[in-house]
């Protein structure tokens, strides 16, 4: 059969067209022209393989010899396709963040890739390959992931890190958010590191958990990965006392959800000459305020704000703390709905129109199930409340800039989300400890990438990409001449490059 032009859908979505030829039923790609992501770049693209078939045709045989191509005097050909603008912006941004400090070029391009397309290594090939950058050998992406963990590139990436948020106009490290995050695996059994705990998605799966530090804006400054079933409180400390002595940082402010809190977390913060402002657990509040509200009645304003000292630890090791309560009337109607909708829940299970699960304020004595009446009321009287535990004094730091500062602890979830969703954090493709913790290097690296061309964009990464991507560079050969051209920029495109000229 002659040859012909075949279109293949990629994963990534753009159109492969290739020359094709079928002897004895099997098909044999001769030659792949490119890949378009628009009607008019695949109309060339076409254009090009109909022109190469037709110039070549007396050349093929049957044994399928290399396809000469025969060209006519003059005649345009398209010798190299890319997305050029997308690459040479992501490893701009990731040599301007210094992370070229690690020096190796394979370990740069699996960064770029995963925000390009996050997949498996083998597959990176495949993406680099479509966006027209030259791809390397599965055998250096493996040799670069073990040069990864023997260098610890990490270490490297982290102190660039904090070089690029203390730098003029960077948010310094006066303040830092830490919070963790599980990764859970496709596995039958554990091992050293992978183990079944405690799943913020509620899986029995063997996990490991991932304790991200990052600045106030939300820039990746530490990533540290610990066993599946390690309890959360026991993270905070290593990765924080780690940080704060490779660094020799002596002034900071930690922030933490109430999944940290401990009274020897706090301690051991307070003993290395930190600040603090961690979560704390809304089933105090009734108690905490009750003294409070018997005293002064349970009226507060909207916004407001009550002080009060809690003892924390015991023997030589307790210590008071100040514990400041906020109150929003919105959060009082939500926590109330919810409330509303649990106690409905538990209702049905009273009246058993629902099978008996572990819902909240059911109780069970011996044969009969009834309301926790005396849960639900201290649920009430919490409605609204949320509580920060600090050592840091009023005078330094009011109630609601407590409130405020806790507040940016989004944006170390945001991280998460953008890691876990966008990066596909996950490592599906990894079984051992060495190749799990340089997995999570690139996503960390790539991460800091991403949060950089945010920042300065105020776009998302995704939208960076796909705007990006679509902008895509051809290098036409003419009898010998080679001339470079460039596929319109769009609005989106002209915004992300204005953006990032302005910075500099």
């Amino acid at each position: 059969m002659a040859p012909y032009v075949r279109k293949v859908k990629t994963a990534s979505g753009a159109t492969a067209v290739q020359i094709a030829q079928t002897v004895n039923g099997r098909r044999t790609i001769v030659e792949h022209i490119g890949s378009a992501h628009t009607d008019a770049e695949l109309a060339a693209l076409i254009a090009t393989a109909k022109s190469r078939i037709n110039a070549g045709q007396e050349h093929l045989d049957l044994d399928l010899p290399p396809m000469e191509k025969v060209r006519s005097a003059g005649e345009a050909v398209i010798a190299k396709h890319s997305s050029e603008l997308l690459w040479t912006t992501l490893t701009d941004a990731y040599q301007r963040l210094g992370f070229d400090v690690v020096d190796d070029a394979t370990f740069r391009a699996l960064v770029c890739a995963r925000l390009v397309e996050p997949t498996s290594k083998v597959d990176t090939i495949r993406v680099l390959d479509e966006i027209g950058v030259d791809p390397p050998h599965l055998s250096s992406i493996k040799r670069a992931l073990a040069r990864c963990v023997e260098r610890d590139y990490r270490r490297h990436l982290s102190a660039a890190c904090l070089a690029h948020v203390t730098a003029d106009g960077g948010p310094g490290v006066a303040m830092v958010l830490y919070d963790l995050t599980t990764l859970y695996f496709e596995a039958e059994h554990e091992d050293a590191l992978r183990k079944v705990g405690m799943s913020k998605e509620r899986r029995v799966d063997p996990q490991i958990t991932v304790g991200l530090l990052v600045a106030r804006n939300g820039f990746p400054l530490d990533l540290h990965v610990f066993e599946g079933n390690k309890a959360e409180t026991k993270t905070l400390i290593p990765v924080i006392t780690g940080f704060i002595e490779r660094h020799r940082i002596t002034d900071m402010i930690v922030v933490a959800d109430a999944g940290m809190l401990s009274a020897a977390n706090l301690n051991a913060l307070e003993d290395a000459g930190l600040k603090f402002i961690v979560g704390s657990r809304t089933s105090k509040a009734p108690k905490e305020l009750e003294e409070h509200f018997g005293e002064r009645g349970n009226y507060i304003a909207d916004n407001g704000i009550v002080e009060l000292t809690r003892p924390m630890g015991t023997g030589q090791a307790r210590r008071d703390r100040r514990v400041v309560w906020h109150y929003l009337w919105k959060r009082d109607q939500r926590d109330n709905r919810t409330l509303n909708a649990q106690i409905e829940r538990a209702q049905r299970v009273m009246d058993k129109d629902e099978p008996l699960r572990k819902q909240r304020f059911v109780k069970v004595t011996g044969p009969r199930i009834g309301l926790d009446e005396q849960s639900i009321q201290r649920a009430r009287a919490a409605a609204g409340y949320k509580g920060y535990v600090t050592n840091i004094a009023p005078t330094v730091l009011d109630g609601h800039s407590v409130v405020a500062a806790y507040r940016d602890l989004w944006k170390v979830e945001q991280s998460f989300r953008m890691a876990k969703s966008d990066l596909r954090a996950r490592p599906i493709y990894h079984r051992t400890r060495d190749s799990i913790e340089a997995h999570l290097t690139i996503v960390f690296a790539a991460l800091a990438v991403a949060r950089d061309l945010q920042q300065a964009t105020g776009m998302s990464i995704k939208k960076i990409v796909q705007s990006l991507r679509q902008i895509h560079t051809a290098v036409i050969d003419i009898d010998g001449h080679h001339l470079t051209a460039r596929s319109p920029l769009d609005d989106n495109a002209t915004a992300i490059i204005d953006a990032l000229k302005s910075r500099h």
